[in-house]
């Protein structure tokens, strides 16, 4: 990932070679390559979505240095240039920062999008290690003796300046998406509900097409071969990204399954699988081959899978998909039948016996039968139709879409104010299980459920109100449901989960909490609705487990006046330093975040910080940490010398 083997050899070879000789003149050969090197970084484009703002920047500054460079070359070229070592050791080291520029510029470009999230700090270290690189190449650039025109120095001055600021400013970094890698990477709490996350990460790391994954597949195997597949931010990535292709609707082949693939099928000397058989998802033969709005062939089931997962592209082309009927391919079923037969292959064996969409023409009956008793006279006919409905949804992705699909949704919220608190229960915990469909979010909100659900949360059963704090969660994925979830007064309720729930509605509760409060509104009514006093309450019941989830939502209060108005009491910062010292190793990265936070808005934390003890802590951290801690710890260490500085 550190770029080609020939761009690194020409950083290396020495500034003889490549600056020239005893007349100087030869140095118009590194002044071409540097304009090349500039016009190669400036054609990447298409830049991975965390590092985007960042590469546009970059690739606008180097372009500025091409004046100074033709420049440059002109005065060499006419024999007007400076003689000596001065220039061509300044050009050297302006060289080595362009191709490392460009070497960052080309990871962006091309490198693995979760990699490039999961360690964006230290890819925006390297970014002011180029901006401190042109800087100091710069620095003494013999203006006057080259006949620089005025022009030409004001705007590499303006390009220096605006590297300063850029080193100086700091990284904002997108909260939202490092809490939800927080929570996908725990491995405490794997629920149904986490979906809803892995698919709000894999849209915001535009991992959404069959193309996305092939591209992601690519740069993960080049990522091994450079650094092991035992790395630990190896075996991550590769894990997140194995939850990408589920939640997307890909299967993730077991190592077993692996043995036995079409890839290797297709190495037996015996036979070779003719392309067209193979299934673009899967890359396995397919059994029931079907035709898309796009004229492409897929399996059935695969290409079911990719659209119930709220695709509305085709997997291969990209292209928009005007319809969704699926149209089974005759002609290519016989061909591929005839080859099975001809070269002795057994098809795989799958169930055959489904309606035109996909699903079992009993199981459409049943399901519509439910849903019409939900609106039963007989009570008894409501209650078993409701629980049969939470059943059904609870694990199963298509049948969610089903029950919705069939106008299950409405009468289901109409059931949330039903005077019997079992049903109340039943019908917010089928609601829970629907909201984990992207489409069925927005239609539950839109059917009027978020008030009742936020009633039952205030007045439910112990159960009811867990599972209405994780339906709003759920729910509240969408950014237009977290503002009316905040405005109609939902986040009280929660809070007093977090205070006085049983130890699930704790965690529901947090997780809801978490979720609303990314949106800046809400910070503030989490705020003033009292949510500190239990946050912190968790820190010091270790029995709970929830130390992690207290500081993700502490540091997103943090950010807020109030909250560090709050928070900013000596006794909290004791307890962050220390949990720095005795907590685990996430335990440590999320305090060391959220004194981060406080500190640089306020140095008197840090300053007592310090006083507790932290700072042999943090070194210990920054040596042993996680990869995350190490740079949280580095980061804090650096503020703290310049507060002690100041001080």
């Amino acid at each position: 990932m550190e770029g080609e083997a020939g761009e690194s050899s020409s950083v290396s070879s020495s500034p003889c070679s490549s600056c020239g000789g005893a007349d100087g003149n030869a140095g118009g050969g590194v002044v071409e390559y540097l304009i090349g090197v500039i016009e190669k970084a400036g054609s990447y484009g298409g830049y991975r979505k965390t590092q985007r703002k960042e590469c546009l920047n970059l690739a606008r500054r180097l372009k500025l240095l091409v004046p100074l460079l033709e420049e440059i070359g002109e005065a060499r070229r006419a024999g007007d240039s400076p003689a000596g070592d001065g220039l061509d050791a300044t050009l050297v080291r302006l060289r080595q920062a362009v191709v490392a520029a460009n070497k960052l510029l080309k990871q962006c470009h091309c490198g693995s999008k979760i990699y490039l999230v999961l360690e964006s700090e230290a890819v925006m270290s390297r970014f002011h290690a180029v901006y401190d690189k042109l800087n100091e190449a710069l620095d003494d650039m013999p203006y006057d003796e080259l006949g620089v025109s005025v022009e030409v120095q004001e705007q590499v001055e303006l390009m220096r300046m605006q590297l300063k600021r850029a080193q100086k400013r700091r990284d904002t970094q997108d909260i939202e998406l490092a809490m939800d890698l927080m929570v996908v990477l725990s491995e405490k709490d794997d629920r149904n509900v986490d979906n809803a996350i892995l698919q709000r990460l894999a849209n915001r790391l535009e991992l959404r097409t069959f193309c996305d994954l092939k591209a992601e597949t690519v740069a993960i195997s080049k990522l091994v071969k450079q650094f092991g597949k035992d790395a630990q931010n190896i075996r991550q990535i590769m894990g997140l990204f194995g939850k990408f292709k589920r939640i997307i609707g890909f299967e993730e082949p077991s190592a077993q399954d692996c043995s036995v693939s079409s890839r290797t099928l297709e190495k037996l000397p015996s036979f070779s699988i003719p392309h067209e058989y193979l299934c673009p998802i899967t890359l396995e033969i397919m059994t029931d081959p079907v035709i898309v709005a796009t004229g492409q062939t897929y399996e059935r089931e695969s290409i079911q899978k990719w659209l119930d997962s709220n695709h509305r592209t085709c997997p291969k082309t990209g292209q928009i998909l005007h319809h969704l009927l699926v149209v089974p391919n005759y002609a290519l079923r016989n061909l591929i039948l005839q080859w099975c037969e001809k070269n002795d292959f057994e098809l795989p064996r799958k169930a055959i016996s489904v309606g035109s969409d996909g699903s079992s023409s009993e199981l459409v009956k049943q399901i519509s039968c439910l849903v019409q008793d939900l609106s039963s006279p007989q009570l008894n006919a409501r209650r078993h139709a409701i629980l049969e409905l939470r059943t059904l949804s609870k694990d199963n992705p298509d049948n969610r879409i089903l029950i919705a699909s069939m106008g299950g949704v409405t009468p289901l919220v109409q059931l949330l104010s039903f005077p019997d608190s079992k049903i109340q229960e039943h019908a917010v915990t089928a609601l829970l299980n629907l909201s984990l469909n992207e489409a069925n979010k927005r239609v539950i909100a839109q059917e009027g459920a978020i008030p009742a659900i936020i009633d039952i949360l205030q007045n439910g059963t112990d159960e009811a109100r867990e599972n209405s704090a994780a339906a709003l969660f759920s729910i509240s994925m969408l950014d237009e449901n977290k503002v009316l979830v905040g405005s109609t007064n939902g986040i009280p309720p929660l809070v007093d989960l977090l205070k006085n729930g049983t130890v699930r509605g704790k965690k529901d509760a947090a997780t809801a909490l978490f979720n609303l409060s990314l949106h800046q509104a809400n910070k503030s009514r989490a705020i003033k609705a009292g949510s500190i006093p239990p946050l912190l309450n968790l820190l010091e019941d270790k029995n709970l487990g929830m130390i992690d989830e207290a500081l993700s939502i502490l540091l997103l209060l943090a950010s807020h006046p109030e909250g560090r108005g709050q928070l900013g009491r000596l006794s909290f910062i004791k307890t962050l330093v220390e949990i720095i010292k005795n907590g685990t190793p996430k335990n440590k990265e999320c305090a060391t975040s959220v004194l981060l936070e406080l500190g640089l808005h306020n140095s008197s934390f840090v300053l007592a910080s310090l006083q507790y003890g932290v700072y042999e802590h943090l070194v210990e951290m920054a040596r042993n940490g996680t990869n995350r801690g190490q740079r949280k710890a580095n980061s804090l260490l650096q503020h703290m010398s310049k507060c002690e500085h100041i001080a």
